[in-house]
């Protein structure tokens, strides 16, 4: 039998892996709740006599980034009582829906009937909640948040079938419900899932004073050069300091059309290399909504620019202007120091704001800015 979800967190308290928390704790609270009641219900699905699986009051966990939201739904994943349950980043399940519903749209009756288990009609909602229903009956979603009017305009409709099917939900998010999709192209229409939400689960804010992420960050170098072994070391360590245990589970964005696979990313971290980012065609709009997505970036191998790399040059003023608007977090394995890494060439002028830029977010100062 697995570890409650109290007992684990004791156990974290007692080895001195976290310190005590007066919101970690309420959170503690809202989720043993939510385990005892999956535990008295049994295994949805499987009750007798044929009667539908019933939803359990699921838990919304919302805060500021490192605040422990993650590291307590480890926890309680870990310990729910539940067969098929599911962990998953909020933005692949959502491209994860959107592939079922395109595949059903596209789909003979030979093609539904074999991916859903049923063919007929044509709204291809139903048949995704049912095929996800028959996969887990407890979703865990990380960063539930909603920039896409695509997912705005289906996650009410989608959830209402979830919920119907006896899924119970539990998620993190940075935003309060009432602030998701936030002046959102007409967002009245998303504002029934808010309400549902608000009926389905429990909402506990998570904001106490300790920001975990950053503590690491005030604690360690997030500018590393010269790339060499020692310093490449370094950045693994920090690396895996911030994961926490957390799986890679990679995303993928989706901007003007375009697909953007990033394939090492842990919730809101994003590690990735020099020339994936900046020695691609990729523009302001990707960078925005990488910045957007992630709360840090580990960008590694980054070079010296030469005269003949001044479009990648570009690019990585383009990348830094949009993490240090965001206030999102640096952490680079580079061959030099800012000030060397670009000082000659067609747009050096232009590089020094970026150097300015650069030796800023390394500073304790930047680091221990608050991002909502």
């Amino acid at each position: 039998m697995p570890t409650s979800l109290r007992t684990a967190y004791r156990e974290r308290l007692a080895q001195g892996e976290i310190r005590p928390d007066a919101a970690q704790a309420a959170a503690v609270e809202a989720l043993s709740r939510l385990e005892a009641d999956l535990d008295s219900a049994g295994e949805p699905g499987f009750s007798l006599f044929g009667r539908k699986p019933k939803s359990q009051r699921g838990v919304y966990l919302w805060g500021p980034v490192g605040r422990g939201k993650s590291m307590l739904m480890d926890l309680f994943f870990d310990s729910a009582p539940i067969v098929r349950k599911r962990r998953i980043h909020f933005h692949a399940f959502m491209a994860e829906v959107h592939g079922h519903i395109d595949a059903w749209r596209k789909g003979d009756a030979a093609a539904r009937k074999a991916r859903f288990g049923q063919s007929k009609g044509d709204d291809p909602v139903a048949p995704t909640a049912e095929l996800i229903a028959g996969q887990a009956r407890l979703l865990c979603f990380d960063e539930l948040q909603v920039t896409d009017i695509a997912d705005a305009m289906i996650l009410g409709r989608l959830f209402e079938a979830l919920f119907a099917r006896g899924v119970t939900l539990v998620a993190t998010s940075n935003r309060p419900p009432d602030d998701l999709y936030k002046d959102g192209l007409n967002r009245q229409l998303f504002v029934p899932f808010i309400d549902m939400l608000k009926q389905a689960l429990d909402v506990v804010a998570v904001r106490g004073p300790v920001d975990f992420r950053l503590d690491r960050l005030r604690a360690a170098r997030t500018w590393l050069s010269p790339n060499d072994k020692a310093c490449q070391g370094e950045f693994e360590l920090l690396w895996a300091d911030m994961l926490d245990g957390a799986p890679e589970t990679g995303a993928t964005l989706e901007v003007l059309g375009r697909k953007m696979r990033l394939p090492r990313v842990a919730g809101g971290l994003l590690r990735s290399s020099f020339a994936s980012l900046c020695q691609q065609a990729l523009g302001p709009q990707d960078y925005l909504a990488i910045a957007e997505r992630f709360h840090t970036l580990f960008l590694e191998d980054v070079p010296r620019l030469t005269p003949e790399r001044r479009d990648a040059a570009k690019r990585f003023n383009t990348l830094i202007d949009a993490l240090y608007e965001a206030n999102a977090k640096l952490v680079a394995l580079a061959e030099a120091e800012p000030e060397s890494l670009y000082p000659a060439g067609d747009g050096a002028f232009e590089f020094e704001r970026t150097v300015s830029r650069l030796q800023e977010m390394r500073s304790a100062d930047y680091v221990a800015r608050v991002r909502d």
